[in-house]
């Protein structure tokens, strides 16, 4: 019998668990102290102009805060939020049919921004200068070209990928900010807000813990903590103190530096099968059965900030700190390669 549990319903409670912990304003999101003050000029100033805020683009590593900061911008606004992504609008039409639905001081918050077609693109500039949309009707010799006014709206861009974006949709932007990895201690308290909102209490040791492996990331701080909820009510644990946090995040095969079991095998590969490199990343993608992308995008910025892993010019190499998180004698005559 099949069950009846759909990928959509997954991605409905996924939408939904992030949406019940996501702040609502500057002053509950925690971390990117930098960030909110330029924020707090930024929404405050605009709010006394009684005007939308400018353009805005945030780029950065994934799980960061990127959709929750468009979030808050609209409420702290007091606008309405409209979200969609790059590979979603796949033609031109659907651009236009999505802006000329906006209403005066709209946030229209599009995700992956880097991904859109650089066709659509070029109907992003004058909406975003003159607030206009100049469409082509027909084709051939009857074709005609009709500017359509567009309500006075704010365009939140996000990307993970921001050399990837295009130089003149780049410099449309008034304000751009990077999100940075989050320390631990700020990670804490993320991890002891999302427990109060969750009802899952857990104590300070276990929160630090949690906290230290998540990756310098909310989203995976939250999904751990999300997972040793769900480990503690299983086992008849009232709350998750250090003890059913190691074992519930052992579970999943995370360690104490947040390594998952790809790290891992990436490392023991390096060292084992290519005597810790350097090795190409498309080799090292094969012998692991991944794709090379979500090698560099995903593992290796982490890897790389641990300082267990290095990029040199003619492949990765594991460093002295991998051999000694995995226990692996350092070989006395290491190939170290030139940094790229």
């Amino acid at each position: 019998m099949e069950s009846s549990y759909t990928s959509s319903t997954w991605e409905k409670e996924e939408e939904s668990f992030e949406k019940e912990i996501r702040p609502k304003n500057l002053k509950d999101f925690k971390g990117q102290s930098a960030l909110k003050d330029k924020l707090h000029v930024l929404l405050g100033a605009a709010k006394k102009r009684k005007e939308s805020p400018c353009h805005c683009l945030f780029y950065g590593p994934p799980g960061l805060g990127k959709t929750t900061l468009a979030s808050i911008i609209a409420n702290e606004m007091g606008s309405r939020l409209v979200v969609t992504s790059g590979p979603a609008i796949e033609k031109a039409g659907d651009l236009a049919g999505m802006m000329t639905n906006l209403e005066e001081g709209d946030i229209l918050f599009i995700d992956e921004i880097h991904r859109v077609n650089r066709n659509i693109e070029e109907y992003l500039y004058p909406a975003m200068e003159d607030f206009s949309l100049d469409l082509l009707l027909d084709s051939g010799p009857s074709a005609r070209s009709v500017q359509v006014k567009l309500n006075r709206f704010t365009l939140i861009g996000a990307t993970t990928r921001v050399g990837l974006i295009s130089s003149p949709l780049r410099t449309r932007f008034g304000f751009t900010s990077r999100l940075d990895y989050y320390p631990a201690e700020v990670l804490q308290n993320i991890i002891d807000r999302s427990s109060h909102i969750l009802d899952a209490p857990i104590d300070t040791k276990a929160s630090l813990e949690m906290a230290k492996r998540s990756r310098g990331t909310p989203r995976i701080a939250n999904n751990l903590l999300r997972w040793a909820r769900d480990y503690a009510e299983m086992h008849n644990h009232k709350s998750i103190d250090l003890s059913v946090m190691k074992k519930a995040l052992k579970m999943l095969e995370i360690d104490e530096k947040g390594l998952d079991e790809m790290d891992i095998k990436i490392l023991t590969t390096i060292i084992d099968h290519h005597e810790g490199g350097p090795v190409g990343v498309k080799t090292l993608a094969a012998a692991l059965g991944e794709e090379d992308t979500t090698l560099i995008e995903v593992n290796e910025p982490y890897l790389m900030m641990l300082g267990l892993l290095k990029i040199t010019l003619r492949g990765r190499q594991a460093t002295k700190l991998a051999y000694e998180h995995l226990n692996r004698p350092y070989p006395s005559q290491h190939n170290d390669g030139e940094i790229s």
